[in-house]
């Protein structure tokens, strides 16, 4: 097989982000993203045989991290199919904005790492894949995993927990923060180490509220979580989003830890859905945001995707990230 393709979707932000103690008692920093399923990259590789396996074209120059994805990947592939090593051709087709927390980088990486093992007819066991996404970009989201809450270490790569099947069934009203300004991830400051008993905290709350469906508690933990990380990359809107949630009957809000992306979160099992959607959109547009998207997460097949319901149509027109151009 000379062609392959690969898909990967994105994320939404973080329902959680900090420091946390992994097994060993060792303080890492991890985080459990807030998935999207319905916005992604797709990956088209092209093996060319008689190239080099440092002759990678990609169309999309700008694409470096994917483009040491593919090359990593393809001599990974050549050794474990026993071939010789190939360069060839890779093309990106991405619908997830770039630089608002959202994945982006980690979305591009892995479509890349599915589409050049399948140009080799390779089936990559899911550690090899996290740790080819690791080495292309230093530190990935965990994409690459299903829609299980894990509490994963980016920078190593590691799930440190999973936190239970399915988060509890909820409904997201996105907006961007920052006037949608991507984010120089690299300058941002650490989590101190001695915030870990507060994330440890959250940590537990988030166990908790996957085990008993309780979106209430979920959101708690996570408004705590956003609400520390002002310290990190303050959100000149936090306190408003706040207000929103309380108003429109919320469970509370969820940010891009590293990036301006923000949600709404709110009980899908809610009677007063549509109302609170209507209202969370209309107090937006009062604080002067805008609405855009709304997706469900957790408790269904359908996590993730955007809600089809009259309340929601409005907001899908504008798009994810609107005013954000997408890469392609």
């Amino acid at each position: 097989m000379l062609r392959g393709f690969g898909h990967a979707p994105c994320h939404f932000g973080e329902l959680i982000q900090g420091v946390f103690r992994s097994d060993g008692g060792a303080v890492c920093r991890a985080l459990v993203t807030l998935p999207m399923t319905e916005h992604g990259t797709s990956a088209h590789f092209t093996r060319i045989p008689d190239s080099g396996l440092g002759d990678i074209a990609v169309v999309n120059a700008d694409r470096a991290k994917a483009r040491r994805a593919a090359e990593i990947t393809a001599r990974r592939c050549a050794q474990l199919a026993g071939v010789r090593g190939s360069g060839g051709r890779l093309v990106l087709d991405s619908d997830v904005p770039v630089g608002i927390g959202m994945g982006s980088s980690t979305s591009d990486v892995l479509a890349t790492i599915r589409a050049v093992a399948s140009a080799f007819d390779v089936r990559l066991p899911p550690e090899t894949t996290v740790s080819l996404a690791v080495e292309a970009e230093t530190a990935c989201d965990p994409l690459m995993l299903d829609e299980r809450p894990v509490l994963f270490g980016p920078r190593n790569g590691r799930a440190l927990e999973v936190l239970g099947p399915n988060l509890p069934p909820m409904v997201v009203l996105g907006c961007t923060t920052g006037n949608a300004a991507a984010v120089d991830t690299v300058s941002l400051p650490d989590v101190p180490v001695a915030a870990v008993e507060d994330y440890e905290r959250l940590r537990t709350d988030v166990r908790r509220a996957v085990a008993t469906g309780d979106v209430g508690l979920l959101g708690k933990a996570c408004t705590h979580s956003a609400r520390l990380n002002q310290s990190l990359l303050p959100k000149k809107e936090f306190e408003a989003l706040e207000d929103i949630a309380r108003r429109c009957g919320a469970a509370g809000v969820q940010v891009a830890h590293s990036g301006n992306v923000a949600g709404i979160l709110l009980d899908a099992r809610s009677p007063d859905l549509a109302r609170c959607l209507e209202w969370g959109t209309t107090l937006l547009a009062q604080y002067d945001m805008t609405a855009t998207v709304v997706f469900r997460a957790g408790g269904n097949p359908q996590s993730g995707t955007c809600v089809a319901s009259n309340s929601a149509r409005a907001v899908r027109r504008e798009g994810v990230g609107a005013g954000v151009r997408p890469h392609r």
